[in-house]
Order: structure tokens, then C-alpha cells, then sequence
């Protein structure tokens, strides 16, 4: 059935986001949801945008009819793992077209309007996609134990470690190590304690101390933001060898980490044109002209 709606949904790790427009562009709707990681979450990520998608097409006026004249693309975290893919081929809404990405790649898509580039997202977590026109290549995203390169939940977990050598006197205590410590009454076991139930979020907590810190001179403080720089270096030189030489940083640590970044990286950015859910509509314009782009290929380089 020919599309006369377009719907990109951005499903993330704390919400899921709606957007809904006509061919044209116009919008008719947006709304909010809960999370929809798909990797951690696969039933009640999916129950979240089914209830969005019905609770959009009710804000704009329309019946649930309406979805099978729409072309739907979901970029939802965890869409990237391989098996989650082949999961995700046994949902079928009831829509015109349907296409089901990352939230990297829609996110990719919406920071260079379509067009060739990359981008890399630091917040919590990170993970860093490339689209060179005919398909996309991801970069990280494989979990804060194995990857999350440059990410708040790294740079929180390398303070935290930094703060205990201090207090074992391991290395030179400094004001940033002190105020971590006493979060903690300088306990070494209560740290330890905290670390069993500790999710990346809570890692990254203590990242606007470390900026804080940095801008007071710091000496700790800067090394790890330099750290974390060089990391977030090491994903873009990488993205920009995939892409056109076009890299957007998007996330929270986008615009307080950029001072920290080499010279080189900074001019290899560029800022981006779109969010995700932008990004999204993209794709589902193109999706909706008979023209899709290509499947999801992970990459493992």
C-alpha cells in the first residue's frame, strides 16, 4: 500500500521517541515513551513503541488505520547485535514499509540529512556508525564491560579506580580523589559494595565532578579527560577513514569534552544538521520513494 505518513521512532536506552509527518514533512504528532533497548529488554522494548506508534496516530487525529499507509522506521539500541536482528524479523506492525536499525544509524542519518558521514554519540555509553551512501558500518556499542570508548560510564569507572589508589596511597591524592573517596566515607569497601549493583549510569554520576575538577586545575582531573580524549580521538580517525571524512560527535559529552580533543580531531567535526528522529524520517522518506537503503551489516573492524 502506497505511504502517506512517515513515522521514526528513536528507541533508546532511557526513552523511546515519536515522531510522525506527512510526505511533505509537515508534523502531526510527536510523543515519548519508556525505554526500548531491545538487546536488554526485547518484550517490553517492543510493547513500549507499540503503544507509542498507537498513542501518536490518536495525538494527530488518525485512526490505527492509519499505520498501514505509513512508512515506519525504529532505530532502537540493541539492534546492532546480529541475533537481535533475526529477532526482530518476526515483528511485522501492520504498516506500509518498515525498516528496523540502531539508534546510531538513525542517528548517523539524521546528523548528515542522508548524505555520507559518520557520527560518533558519547554519553553514557558510546558507539559510532559511518554511512558511506549505500550502507552503514557500526563501531562499539558492545556493552560497558567490553567497549563504551570514551564514554561517561568509562570516564566515571577510571575515576573511581584513580580515587582508590589515592586513598592507598598508590598515587598523589588531589581534591577531585577526596571528594570521590568521601562519597564513599573513604571506605574501600563500601566502593566495593556499591559495585555490585552499580548500572553504567551510575559509573557516569560523577562525570560533572571530573569537569568541575579539570577546570579548576585538577591535575587528575585533566589527565583523565585527556584519556577520555584520546579515546574518543582514537573512534573518530577510525569513523572518518569509513565515511567521507565527515564526523558529528553527538551526546552529553559532545560539547564538554570538545576543548579536550586534539586539534586535528576537532576540525575533522562537523556539526549536525538533525537528531535521530530527523534521521529516521529520512530513511523512511527514502523508504517510502522505493528506494531503501541498505540492510544492516555489523561490523566487526
Amino acid at each position: 500500500m502506497q505511504s502517506h505518513y512517515l513515522l521514526g521512532i528513536d528507541g533508546g536506552g532511557t526513552q523511546c521517541r515519536a515522531r510522525l509527518t506527512d510526505l511533505q514533512g509537515t508534523v502531526l504528532a510527536e510523543a515519548t515513551g519508556g525505554p526500548a533497548n531491545v538487546w536488554s529488554q526485547y518484550e517490553a522494548a517492543l510493547a513500549c513503541v507499540e503503544q507509542l506508534i498507537d498513542r501518536i496516530f490518536s495525538l494527530a487525529g488518525l485512526t490505527p488505520q492509519a499505520l498501514a499507509q505509513t512508512s515506519l522506521v525504529a532505530g532502537l539500541a540493541g539492534a546492532n547485535v546480529a541475533s537481535v536482528q533475526a529477532r526482530l524479523s518476526g515483528w511485522q506492525p501492520a504498516c506500509a514499509a518498515l525498516q528496523v536499525v540502531s539508534d546510531v544509524e538513525i542517528a548517523c542519518a539524521g546528523a548528515h540529512a542522508g548524505q555520507p558521514g559518520a557520527v560518533f554519540i558519547i554519553g553514557t555509553g558510546s558507539q559510532g556508525a559511518a554511512w558511506d551512501g549505500e550502507r552503514f558500518t557500526l563501531l562499539g556499542g558492545w556493552g560497558f564491560a567490553l567497549s563504551d570508548q570514551g564514554s561517561g560510564a568509562e570516564l566515571g569507572r577510571r575515576a573511581l579506580r584513580l580515587a582508590l589508589l589515592a586513598h592507598e596511597a598508590m598515587v598523589e591524592h588531589s581534591a577531585l580523589t577526596q571528594q570521590l573517596m568521601a562519597q564513599f566515607d573513604h571506605s574501600p569497601e563500601a566502593m566495593l559494595l556499591w559495585t555490585r549493583t552499580a548500572a553504567p549510569a551510575d559509573w557516569a554520576h560523577v562525570v560533572p565532578q571530573i569537569f568541575a575538577a579539570a577546570s579548576a586545575g585538577d591535575d587528575h582531573a585533566q589527565a583523565l579527560l585527556q584519556q577520555t580524549a584520546a579515546d574518543i580521538g582514537m573512534m573518530v580517525r577510525r569513523l572518518t577513514a569509513l565515511s567521507n571524512g565527515r564526523v558529528a560527535l553527538m551526546g552529553g559529552l559532545a560539547v564538554p569534552v570538545h576543548r579536550w580533543l586534539a586539534t586535528d580531531i576537532q576540525t575533522r567535526l562537523v556539526t549536525p544538521l538533525g537528531d535521530a528522529l530527523s534521521g529516521a524520517l529520512t530513511l523512511a522518506r527514502t523508504q517510502a520513494a522505493g528506494d531503501q537503503p541498505a540492510p544492516f551489516i555489523p561490523s566487526l573492524t
